[in-house]
């Protein structure tokens, strides 16, 4: 009876209805004994400067199998290499040199002879670590490590929705990514989940009695976390970075985030979005941020995963993106010279559908 039950439950699946049950919490903080100092109304203090700089990335590296954990071997090999992309990067370029002779590395699709090299990006040198770890991924819900989509669900290379047919990414401004648009952080920094990506992982923590304020360095975004809310806004009203709504549980920030503004789209994610975090400190210096994701539109089941930030000294600056940004008339005007001539410029990670750097959350390893 338990086996045909299964079967019903994963055709069901299949067939687009809600995915089986599984524990909807987010991972637990590792048990490090430590205890958090107190803000003035008792709770922990969260306040102060964090960033999640890492080359680990929201999904396992399939390099590594489907292993959650690296071995120390494993980890010292990929930090070596990323030191050593820094480390030239940060060489001094024969002034004569042309773009076809500098010895850049042009992983990750980044368009002929690369617009980026490792002296312009900050993702961080170091793997990351969950009490004291090393991790081969954040994600640690599914045992592959990977986002489960549903198979109906179909998201370009980049996690979201694809375009109407007969329509292209530089039709309009519209239709560029939030970034360019200097509107919402690039990849998904601001969250929620908030994720490391080429630079600018940088965060600050405000905390009062009634509200968490988190103002993350990419793009000057601004997390309102409304504490002790008992409900979340109209569905009609949709902000940035959705409506999050806190409280706590012990010495653990809870989370729950709804009313994504569409134009936000997470991993394919639809209006149903539902993320859950949990903010736990471990250490002097170290907070546990874990996630949970609901979205039955679009996910075979509900996921989520962990990571550490790490406390850093002095504070955040600010990422000047503005509405003026003259790459975004040049991409646009690009565009409409293509179409007049019928010839086609210089490749584009969206052009010729190469694969970004990890999703365009950064340069995973």
């Amino acid at each position: 009876m338990l086996a045909k039950g299964l079967k019903v439950l994963a055709f069901s699946a299949a067939i687009g209805a809600l995915a089986a049950p599984v524990l909807a919490q987010p991972p637990a903080p590792p048990a490090t004994g430590y205890k958090a100092p107190r803000a003035a109304d008792g709770h922990p203090d969260l306040q102060g400067v964090w960033t999640n700089a890492a080359i680990t990335r929201l999904e396992r590296n399939p390099r590594y199998g489907k292993t959650l954990a690296l071995s120390d071997a494993e980890a010292k090999k990929v930090e070596a290499h990323t030191q050593a992309e820094i480390d030239l990067g940060n060489k001094p370029t024969d002034p004569n040199a042309k773009v076809t002779d500098l010895p850049a590395d042009c992983s990750g699709g980044r368009g002929t002879n690369c617009n980026y090299n490792a002296a312009w990006t900050d993702p961080g040198h170091v793997v990351m670590r969950v009490n004291g770890q090393p991790r081969n991924g954040f994600i640690t819900s599914t045992p592959d490590g990977r986002v489960p989509m549903r198979k109906d669900i179909k998201v370009d290379a980049f996690g979201r929705r694809a375009l109407p047919a007969g329509a292209g990414p530089s039709d309009n401004p519209e239709t560029r990514a939030l970034g360019e648009r200097c509107l919402l952080s690039f990849g998904n920094s601001s969250g929620p989940v908030m994720l490391p990506g080429l630079y600018n992982n940088t965060y600050q923590f405000v905390q009062t009695k009634d509200e968490v304020a988190i103002d993350v360095e990419m793009v000057h975004d601004v997390r309102h976390v409304r504490l002790n809310a008992k409900e979340h806004l109209p569905a009609s009203i949709r902000p940035w970075m959705g409506d999050s709504i806190g409280h706590w549980e012990g010495d653990t920030l809870v989370v729950e985030t709804t009313n994504f503004n569409p134009q936000q789209v997470f991993r394919g994610s639809s209006a149903h979005l539902k993320v859950t975090e949990r903010f736990t400190r471990t250490g002097p210096d170290r907070l546990h941020y874990a996630f949970w994701v609901e979205d039955p539109t679009v996910f075979a089941q509900p996921w989520g995963g962990e990571y550490e930030f790490g406390r850093i000294k002095g504070q955040v600056y600010e990422y000047a993106c503005h509405e003026g940004n003259y790459g975004l008339v040049g991409i646009l005007q690009g565009a409409r010279a293509e179409e007049r001539t019928g010839v086609k410029t210089a490749p584009t990670n969206i052009d010729q559908k190469a694969k970004p750097a990890d999703n365009e959350e950064g340069e995973g390893f």
